[in-house]
């Protein structure tokens, strides 16, 4: 069997992130299945594109997912992120908002 799945590992770090934003990248990195670093390098991927806000809470990082913007690809033109993030959403229907 063929090993791909359909989203990138971009959009796994976003869905871990958005799932626990208090997350250390190294369990980020687990979760995934990349390196540390790959990790480390993906999200200052979306940090620099806004999809997340990094905040220094004392030694550690928490992170904000910018749920209303864009899908990046021209086939996703009027989406945002956000609309990925409820479909995967592990919330049982009906619970509050994180």
């Amino acid at each position: 069997m063929s090993q791909w799945t359909f989203l990138t590992n971009h959009a796994h770090v976003l869905v871990c992130i958005a799932r626990d934003p208090g997350l250390r990248l190294r369990d980020v990195a687990e979760r995934v299945g990349v390196t540390e670093r790959a990790a480390q390098r993906i999200v200052s991927d979306l940090v620099d594109a806004g999809y997340l806000d990094r905040q220094k809470e004392g030694r550690r990082n928490a992170y904000r997912v910018r749920a209303d913007r864009p899908l990046r690809h021209p086939v996703e033109h009027g989406h945002a992120i956000g609309e990925i993030l409820a479909v995967l959403d592990e919330r049982p229907p009906g619970s509050s908002p994180r």
